[in-house]
């Protein structure tokens, strides 16, 4: 049985000012309704599998939880990677879980972040992937290029093994423009997807042949996990001292079965906000909206309104993004240098670059709407069911206000309901939680005054559930 194993770590930076660290591309709607992570389970449904096997950062957990959640999407687990350490570990610590019990399913490792246009082709592609992974070999997949792109490392195709699958010859980093077009002339090469399709003991065995360091930490990282509802939780200490390394340095190159099986999917890693207006459809001047845009006299552009009407008139060439704390107006040829800004961000110390002003907690969100220099305001919302920690702190007091549904309230030692339009105070060194014993989500507006705002002002009442 096929298992797919989707990589949703990351933290990418390209994408500014929607994808932040906290809140990276994957989890984003970019080219439809749904996010990237769930277009990338949805896209398995022409093939049979096994429920997906997914590996994320620690501190994404929830949201990809809640993003399986909401797509009605089963999985095999979640593994949370306490640290990065690139793909070739990332990979062992699936397969390594894919043999415990015995079994030995081909993994279909994809990413979260890639855009497929064509599923059909993309389905047909991993059905033939299979006839030579089923005899051992390690696939990857080559996109078929459609131009000389030099932000891709490229894959030679050697021997031909069948009419739809190649020996690799040799993968070549990303090249200047001139070698680039040679390579597409040729029609020998192809993109490095980062796609692959091998057993997972065919995969265990080659990584302990030429990289058995990675394979030795990734075991010990595994032998003593601790379960979570869906996720697995490697020791940290262990992890960390694992080699950093990507599964083509470490097997992909070296290994003497590596195969690969030409894809022409219309695909993107959607690497940058020129790439986006790539793959959107387009007007008749060539621009690609979201949100409330208007355009005048306005051409070749990609335009996104989160929050605010945004209007455009006598430019081209650009692109204009607008969420409720930034704003981005680049050159579409400039876009490699948005990690300029990021990196002043994180210079500054600025949380811009973290997160976003609306932040998303396993039990609901809450956004910033207002601060002074002694008050902040905030529109928190609480799902059904939910209830957020019991916490208290020192510098600062909170008032709230209902504005929707019905609130379950522990303030010190009292506990009592709040409806719409009903409101409360919490004073400084008070315990405190709110839950939403409802079935509607619960909405209020929280005001937080004091001489010190900050978050850190928490102190934690243990046992209570998940705070914020």
């Amino acid at each position: 049985m096929l298992l797919p194993v989707i990589m949703a770590g990351g933290s990418g930076s390209r994408l500014w000012p929607l994808s932040r660290t906290l809140y990276p591309k994957q989890f984003l709607a970019l080219t439809s309704n749904a996010t990237m992570l769930q277009e990338t389970v949805k896209r398995l449904d022409g093939i049979e599998h096994q429920a997906p096997l997914l590996i994320c950062n620690e501190e994404h957990r929830f949201i990809v939880a809640e993003q399986l959640r909401k797509g009605g999407m089963d999985n095999s687990g979640i593994i949370l990677e306490p640290v990065g350490r690139n793909t070739a570990p990332a990979i062992a610590l699936a397969a390594l879980k894919a043999v415990a019990n015995d079994e030995d399913p081909l993994l279909l490792v994809l990413a979260a972040d890639h855009v497929i246009q064509n599923t059909d082709s993309f389905l047909s592609s991993v059905q033939h992937a299979k006839v030579e992974a089923e005899k051992g070999k390690l696939v990857t997949f080559g996109i078929v290029p459609t131009h000389p792109e030099t932000g891709y490392g490229y894959i030679h195709r050697g021997e031909v093994l069948n009419n739809n699958a190649y020996c690799v010859d040799a993968f070549v980093e990303k090249p200047q423009l001139e070698t680039a077009k040679t390579y597409v002339a040729s029609g020998e090469y192809y993109w490095n997807s980062g796609m692959f399709l091998f057993k997972a003991s065919r995969y265990l065995a080659e990584l302990e042949k030429y990289a058995p360091e990675i394979l030795v930490a990734c075991k010990a990282a595994m032998h003593d996990t601790k379960s979570d509802l869906d996720f697995t939780r490697l020791d940290k200490d262990i992890f960390m001292e694992c080699p950093d390394d990507s599964i083509d340095y470490a097997v992909m190159e070296k290994t003497r079965d590596a195969v690969v099986v030409p894809m022409d999917a219309n695909w993107s890693d959607v690497g940058s906000w020129s790439a986006l207006w790539e793959v959107n459809d387009k007007d008749a001047s060539g621009n690609a909206t979201r949100g409330d845009v208007l355009v005048e006299n306005t051409n070749n552009s990609y335009i996104y309104s989160q929050d605010k009407l945004v209007a455009t008139v006598g430019v081209e060439d650009l692109v204009v993004v607008e969420t409720k704390d930034a704003v981005l107006v680049a050159h579409k040829d400039k876009v490699q240098d948005v990690k300029g800004i990021v990196g002043q961000l994180k210079q500054a110390n600025r949380y811009e670059y973290l997160q976003h002003r609306e932040v998303y907690r396993p039990w609901g969100t809450h956004d910033e709407i207002a601060e002074g220099e002694r008050f902040h305001v905030k529109h928190v919302m609480v799902k059904p069911g939910e209830c957020t920690a019991t916490q208290m702190h020192y510098h600062r007091a909170e008032h709230w206000v209902v504005v929707k549904g019905t609130a379950k309230v522990i303030n010190g030692d009292k506990n009592y309901l709040l409806t719409e339009n009903e409101s409360t105070y919490i004073p400084i060194g008070s315990p405190h939680s709110i839950a939403n014993p409802g079935q509607i989500p619960l909405e209020l507006i929280e005001v937080r005054s004091g001489a010190y705002l900050s978050e850190d002002d928490v102190v934690r009442v243990e046992d209570y559930g998940v705070g914020y």
